[in-house]
């Protein structure tokens, strides 16, 4: 059965009980015999496992074919790499084919226990959050294992993660461990998300766009050498553009768009006054080096006045911005508008 241009899906054999109410999706690139433990230690809290071959080199969607009788498991194989991104777009596709309510994304590195599925799954499944996401960095001790490299990188993505989202209170975006209502999965667009390594603060973005509630699982991750695509620097630079962009969108979606309030007035304020004093401080300073002079008291007061007024603007923006969070989870909107929608269909029936 074909998926899009670039895919193909089977199962390997049949689909499981309906008791089950939630699909792992497994983006396998690289992976080749890691996986097969990952598998092995799914739980029956699991009804479908979805492993997505992107182009793997090392052909793991036949060596999963091959070696696991795990009736819960079904293959996406990509005829080209699309990242990934791409991969865990293809599994999420494949996932609302099945009646699972909560798709869970497993790395297939061994990094992620998945006897913590039930735990990562638990707030989703009680309709009480629409993603739900693993924290390597809660735990102060368990950071020490953290290799230094990672954990700088994560600290600066986590900070750009949170301007470009609105989820001030969330840290280690970049965690692959995470578990998604069907119904708000339903709503994300799902082909316009980002299809490489920016996948998951993307997600976090467009999560944010539809107001869904975030929370946390505290986690252990290991690292025991395992083999990694991701190149930090070169990263970098599709990392920066991506959260600037998001962010910008964010801004004009939020406070412009589709709401406007006085947060609204104080983050337009602010930029302005900050840009205008600091532009006008700039020229007054290029304009006394050149004549060699000093600049007066009043000169610099009328340079540095806006800039003070505008960054307390900004602070009063932010206040209310952190503040902001979604408090009611979207899937529990979209059940009360699905069942409207039922109790209209009826009453035009009779």
């Amino acid at each position: 059965m074909n998926v899009n241009a670039h895919s193909e899906e089977h199962a390997v054999a049949a689909t499981p009980g309906a008791e089950a109410q939630i699909a792992v999706v497994i983006p396998c690139y690289r992976a080749g015999e890691l996986v097969l433990p990952v598998i092995a230690r799914i739980g029956p809290e699991v009804g479908w496992i979805v492993v997505v071959d992107d182009a793997c080199p090392l052909h793991t969607a036949d060596l999963v074919e091959q070696r696991v009788r795990d009736p819960r498991v079904r293959i996406v194989r990509h005829a080209q790499n699309q990242g990934v991104g791409g991969a865990v777009v293809s599994g999420y596709k494949a996932a609302l084919r099945t009646p699972a309510q909560v798709v869970v994304k497993l790395d297939s590195d061994g990094q992620m226990d998945p006897a913590l599925i039930p735990r990562l799954a638990r707030s989703v499944l009680a309709g009480q959050a629409d993603y739900s996401k693993g924290n390597r960095f809660f735990q102060v001790a368990d950071v020490r294992n953290m290799p230094s490299l990672r954990l700088l990188g994560n600290a600066a993505l986590s900070l750009l993660s949170k301007l470009s989202s609105g989820y001030w209170q969330l840290f280690d975006p970049t965690n692959g461990f995470t578990a998604l209502h069907r119904r708000t999965l339903a709503a994300l667009p799902l082909d316009h998300l980002a299809p490489r390594y920016f996948f998951e603060s993307d997600l976090l973005f467009r999560l944010g766009q539809l107001r869904a509630v975030v929370r946390e699982l505290p986690m252990r991750a290991v690292y025991a050498g395992e083999p990694s695509s991701l190149s930090p620097l070169r990263q970098i630079r599709p990392f920066l553009r991506g959260h600037a962009l998001n962010f910008c969108k964010r801004l004009t979606y939020d406070y412009l768009l589709r709401g406007f309030s006085v947060a609204s007035i104080q983050l337009l304020l602010g930029l302005a006054l900050v840009g205008g004093g600091g532009m006008f401080g700039l020229l007054q300073w290029l304009e006394h080096a050149r004549q060699g002079v000093t600049a007066s008291a009043g000169t610099v007061m009328l340079a540095a006045l806006p800039v003070l007024v505008g960054v307390q603007c900004l602070l009063a923006w932010l206040a209310h911005d952190m503040a902001n969070d979604p408090r009611t989870p979207y899937c529990q909107n979209a059940a009360e508008t699905e069942a409207s929608a039922s109790l209209v269909d009826v009453s035009e029936g009779a």
